[in-house]
């Protein structure tokens, strides 16, 4: 990447290693977390010039007017005015905080894509429980099987204070997201032109790797269950799926199963995993895009390349609005960058190339995660002839109910056939994702349980 600017300071204030070796942390960097840095491993204090504050605990009070869990957001900082707005006649002044695939978007989209600038608002925030969890896994998580598991972490990321880039996916991947929770959303293929079909669905997550009365030893190496039901359109409702995600997929792949409304039949899927097209994407999605990247990382070689200050999705709660229509949402090339929020965070940045003899479309992924979150926000994916060829944005806000960062929704989009992809659109249902329902026995998450739930 040109003009690449390493951020060391926190590696410097706590004495890290700059080389990938993995090596124990002392006593005095796992303390940081109480002081230099955030329960979550982020740096507390504020960038040079003040354009990223420090931060102060986040947001963990719903404003005025939020009706409770499971209804869409009222946004906290609606009176938020935009600092400015990056178009490509003023891309050059800001080219060194955007990467590559933002860059792309405006050589792809000049007349139209932009990105509004907003004040940032450092609201990435967590239950004290998981704070206390990640402190205690800083201490005693290790990487397994060249990385392609851990072991001895749980309820919380386990690599607060990473030393390689394998230890940052891994906390990308099993970041809070809530310990259950069901979702009502549509995603739509949008074509050149605009036009767009959605694919509604029901979905489930019970994520058992934050179940704050379990352990470690007690995954047994399944780290959550998702199951899902298709609504809309009428030619696939009735259809449903069911996801057992593993940690190790090497040593034991994902399990997954269809159920086909038509021949009232639950039947094991085949392999759901690394570049597998996921057909409500319309091909614009694979397996391993979904959450922006997840799964094995065992096909690439991971670098961790340190910080970078860039300009990441961020609070956006007017892009989920119920204020809003799909149709005012989705417009040729890209979501509207009217309703969107872009702010300057600290990321990291992981660089993956594929390895010698590994199969997989894209050759190169370099990911960019939120420091305060874990949660990847941009990612950049090159194909077979190292071109960039996708970019995946994550447009993140705070589910302050929680509290917890996640997305809003999720785009794909491809640079060479000029379609995108929208994953979670819920400005038309009627609420968002309820995380305060009681968590159901794990009973609920097999394949008798698909078919019965299917069939109802």
């Amino acid at each position: 990447m040109s003009n690449f600017k390493l951020s060391l300071l926190a590696l410097l204030l706590i004495g890290l290693p700059a080389s990938p070796s993995v090596a124990a942390l002392s006593a005095a960097q796992i303390a940081s977390l109480d002081n230099q840095l955030t329960p979550m491993g982020a740096e507390r204090a504020g960038n040079a010039d003040g354009s990223i504050p420090a931060w102060t605990g986040g947001l963990t009070t719903p404003p005025a007017g939020y009706q409770g869990p499971g209804r869409h957001h009222v946004d906290p900082f609606a009176a938020d005015k935009p600092l400015f707005s990056i178009t490509h006649a003023n891309l050059e002044q800001y080219r060194d905080r955007l990467t590559a695939g933002q860059l792309a978007l405006f050589a792809a989209y000049p007349e139209t894509f932009s990105m509004p600038v907003y004040p940032t608002r450092r609201s990435g925030a967590a239950p004290q429980w998981v704070y206390d969890n990640i402190r205690k896994n800083a201490a005693t998580a290790r990487l397994l099987d060249g990385g392609n598991g851990f072991a001895d972490a749980y309820g919380g990321v386990p690599f607060p204070i990473p030393q390689t880039g394998v230890e940052v996916l891994w906390n990308h991947i099993v970041r809070f997201r809530g310990t259950y929770l069901v979702r009502r959303s549509a995603e739509a293929g949008v074509q050149r032109n605009g036009a767009y079909s959605l694919v509604t669905s029901e979905d489930e997550a019970l994520f058992r790797f934050y179940d704050p009365k379990g352990s470690f030893a007690q995954l047994n190496n399944l780290l959550f269950y998702y199951i899902s039901f298709t609504t809309a359109p009428a030619r696939l409702a009735g259809g449903g799926s069911l996801v057992q995600e593993m940690l190790d997929q090497v040593r034991e792949p994902r399990q997954a199963w269809g159920y086909n409304p038509g021949q009232r039949r639950v039947r094991r899927a085949p392999t759901l995993a690394y570049d597998t097209p996921i057909e409500a994407s319309d091909g614009l999605r694979t397996a391993d895009d979904t959450d922006l990247y997840n799964g094995a990382p065992d096909r690439y070689d991971w670098t961790l390349l340190g910080k970078k200050e860039i300009y990441i999705p961020y609070n956006n709660y007017r892009i989920s609005s119920a204020e809003l229509t799909y149709d005012q949402v989705l417009t040729p090339g890209h979501v509207n960058p009217a309703h969107t929020r872009y702010e300057l965070h600290r990321v990291w940045v992981v660089d993956g190339k594929l390895k010698p003899g590994a199969r997989h479309i894209y050759s190169r992924r370099t990911l960019f995660l939120d420091e305060d979150s874990w949660g990847a926000a941009v990612v950049d994916q090159y194909d077979g002839r190292g071109e960039l060829w996708r970019v995946s944005m994550a447009y993140l806000k705070t589910f302050y109910e929680v509290p917890t960062v996640w997305t809003a929704l999720d785009t794909f989009h491809d640079l060479q056939a000029r379609r995108y992809s929208v994953q979670w659109l819920d400005n038309e249902e009627p609420g968002t994702v309820d995380f305060s329902k009681p968590s159901p026995d794990e009973s609920n998450f097999s394949p008798a349980a698909l078919r019965r739930k299917a069939s109802r």
